[in-house]
């Protein structure tokens, strides 16, 4: 009775440690799910199902060949294919069963899922629309959304209605939807068009940059909920608006709160997933393709960009007595329009490397620096969450996180401070700081151990190179340096 009476005291501790601290844990849906009006779920698409077809990306190239070229090469054209997310779903299938697999991939190829062509993970035997991700026609046949239906009433899930047009007497009319008026010329006789106000708004993107739980129903990624509490949402800036647009105009922007001018709005919705670029580079690359290898070089190097521009630090010597003992550093989101980072944050590595030198440049303290095996210090600032299972234990797997134990991500136009204690030789006069703000999409070994878990039909040799898995780049966010007295 000791015993048992113990563990309900130690359970009981956790669950009031928990609240105590801020950790987010998962709730139920607070609406059952009507799995009529959801015939995909996990899923949340619904499909206004006829004999109208989806196209593939080169018919709709055919016509509007800038727009296909600044797509091809996207984070959106790469969503199926991306050799990480296979090797999550293929985890996942294995993990919890079939089923799950239909929450990832209505929004990873929607079109594949509703028509039934994907039937899993892997590639064999798919077309080149099912490969083909989030396609044109997927977000030009969305009719509208369903985010006030879903079980929390709000978007998730891929919360969307796909429309891509209406059977006829005569046979069938395609109709694409986008934020243009309505003109004669509009489509070239092979679609109609309608206009839509949907397209220009951020409940567009909100369905599918919104994941819960397939069960417990906790945020996973929370982009949307994060973007609607911020003062861009009150400004209404948009998703399209930062990511719809190259780095210059995404700064102007988000310093200024205006919108882009019509014609600013391209085809690339950059974001920070340089990693899956990088990785598609050198499949295009290997199958002999170097102007797509060249095309996903540029979204890689904006990637980087919009990432460098993202946030920005302050340096705040601190001194005790005389002498330089403390270092205040305080990091900054002046873009983001949600948390930095954002997305799958349990995942997500952005944290802080502290250097100083003395006056030869030698290194007299560190903090924050790669292990050679190339994971994170557990002492470095990581500003991320880290995922709970429903036993309290660490997890990572996104079908095992049903909570957050830690979630330290940064708000828009937020910051968080960090102090350091310093420690030098007392005969130093200067002391040189360096403060990096670095970024990497995952940690090393959860990159290897999802690489490794791709399905059998995807070579990584053949396909992308790789004979191993390379040391994952790691992108510099802000980098800034300063020399003080060592002592006052």
């Amino acid at each position: 009775m000791r015993q048992r009476s113990a563990l309900f005291t130690i359970l009981a501790v956790v669950a009031a440690l928990l609240a105590a601290t801020g950790a987010v844990q998962a709730r139920s849906p607070v609406f059952d799910v009507d799995k009529e009006f959801y015939p995909y779920y996990p899923s949340l698409i619904k499909w206004n199902k006829s004999t109208v077809p989806f196209n593939a990306p080169e018919v709709c190239g055919s016509c509007h060949e800038q727009q296909f070229n600044e797509w091809n090469g996207s984070v959106h054209s790469l969503a199926f294919r991306d050799p990480i997310y296979q090797g999550e779903l293929n985890k996942a299938v294995k993990a919890v069963g079939h089923n799950i697999s239909r929450q990832c991939e209505g929004c990873h190829s929607p079109v594949g899922m509703v028509t039934g062509e994907i039937k899993g993970p892997g590639f064999q035997g798919l077309s080149s629309l099912a490969m083909a991700g989030v396609s044109c026609d997927v977000c030009h046949s969305i009719s509208g959304v369903t985010h006030q239906q879903t079980p929390a009433r709000v978007p998730e899930n891929g919360s969307f209605i796909l429309t891509p047009g209406v059977e006829t007497t005569g046979g069938q009319t395609l109709i694409k939807r986008g934020p243009i008026p309505n003109h004669k010329e509009c489509g070239g006789g092979f679609h109609e068009c309608e206009e839509s106000p949907l397209h220009l708004q951020a409940n567009l993107c909100a369905g599918c940059h919104q994941v819960y739980h397939y069960e417990d129903h906790f945020p996973i990624e929370a982009t949307y909920n994060e973007w609607i509490a911020s003062p861009y949402a009150q400004k209404a800036i948009m998703c399209q608006d930062c990511h719809m647009v190259d780095i210059p105009t995404f700064k102007r922007t988000a310093d200024q709160f205006v919108k882009p001018d019509r014609k600013e709005y391209k085809h690339y919705f950059s974001g920070a997933n340089y990693l899956l670029t990088y990785l598609a580079a050198g499949a295009a690359k290997k199958a002999g393709d170097e102007e797509l290898a060249k095309s996903l070089m540029t979204q890689y190097g904006m990637a980087v960009e919009r990432l460098k521009s993202a946030a920005d630090l302050e340096l705040f010597p601190i001194y005790h007595d005389g002498k330089l003992d403390e270092l205040k550093v305080r990091v900054k989101n002046i873009r983001a329009g949600h948390n930095l980072p954002t997305s799958l944050t349990n995942v997500r590595q952005m944290w802080l490397e502290i250097t100083l030198r003395d006056e030869t440049g030698k290194v007299v303290m560190s903090s924050g620096t790669l292990n050679p095996d190339g994971s994170i210090s557990e002492v470095a600032r990581n500003f991320a969450s880290d995922g709970m299972s429903s036993d309290f234990h660490f997890a990572v797997d996104p079908w095992k996180v049903v909570g957050f134990s830690k979630h330290d991500t940064i708000p828009p136009r937020g910051y968080r401070d960090t102090y350091y204690g310093l420690h030098f030789p007392a005969d130093l006069k200067k002391v040189t700081i360096e403060a990096k703000l670095r970024f990497r999409q995952a940690d090393q070994k959860v990159a290897e151990a999802l690489l490794g878990a791709v399905p059998k039909d995807i070579d990584l040799e053949q396909i992308y190179g790789l004979k191993a898995v390379p040391p994952l780049p790691v992108v510099d966010m802000v980098v800034k340096q300063t020399t003080v007295n060592a002592s006052m």
